[in-house]
């Protein structure tokens, strides 16, 4: 049988270029220490789930903080939608795809993802975050319509992702919602979720 595939869609980690709405009251050099550490507890969260491929989408170079074991894959060009559906292509089979940006995220629960999507009756599984966005999404298989006319990074993602994945006729099972980190509130409330993480030691030392 094809082993799934666990995909991470990440920018390098560079002041300036990421984590830019946490500036103010951040600096971006502080901005991107915090996202250097998001990143490395998502990667290991994902490093720690067996039985999978681990796919790293990368927006930039690969850096001392990948832990071994992960396939690089450079994005594609084009906004957001443009490069999940990218990465999707790139796993070429039955995938879960997160971001950075949940560096509370478990084993447990990308586990539970995994398993959702190889039950027989599902084609995509969602889980939605507070803002109205979502933080994960598992597809059976590559489809470059599922993202078409999604409008990303809005407080209605994940109900018009939602939908399109039902217009095309797939059978769609919820996760549970995970808060995405945005704001210097969502890190905060993040690290409280986390507080023995890389990201909350990161983040109290500022």
């Amino acid at each position: 049988m094809t082993r799934p595939v666990l995909i991470v869609l990440a920018k390098e980690p560079v002041a300036g270029r990421v984590k830019t709405r946490l500036c103010p009251p951040l600096t971006p050099k502080e901005a991107a220490t915090v996202a250097e550490a998001a990143l490395h507890d998502t990667l290991r969260a994902a490093a720690s789930v067996a039985g999978v491929r681990r796919l790293l989408v990368l927006d930039g170079a690969p850096g001392a903080w990948l832990p071994a074991g992960f396939e690089v894959a450079a994005q594609r060009a084009g906004g957001l939608g443009k490069r999940l559906a990218g990465a999707f292509a790139a796993a070429g089979g039955p995938a879960v795809l997160i971001g950075m940006d949940t560096p509370q995220v478990t084993r447990s629960q990308l586990e539970l993802a995994l398993a959702e999507l190889a039950r027989p009756a599902v084609d995509a599984a969602l889980g939605p975050a507070p803002d109205g966005g979502y933080w994960t999404i598992g597809l059976r298989r590559p489809d470059e319509r599922v993202f078409e006319g999604v409008p990303m990074s809005s407080t209605r993602t994940f109900a018009a992702q939602r939908r399109q994945l039902m217009r095309l006729g797939l059978n769609v099972t919820q996760l549970e919602p995970l808060r995405d980190v945005d704001t210097l509130a969502d890190a905060r409330a993040v690290a409280a979720d986390a507080p023995s993480g890389r990201f909350a030691s990161a983040l109290a030392a500022l």
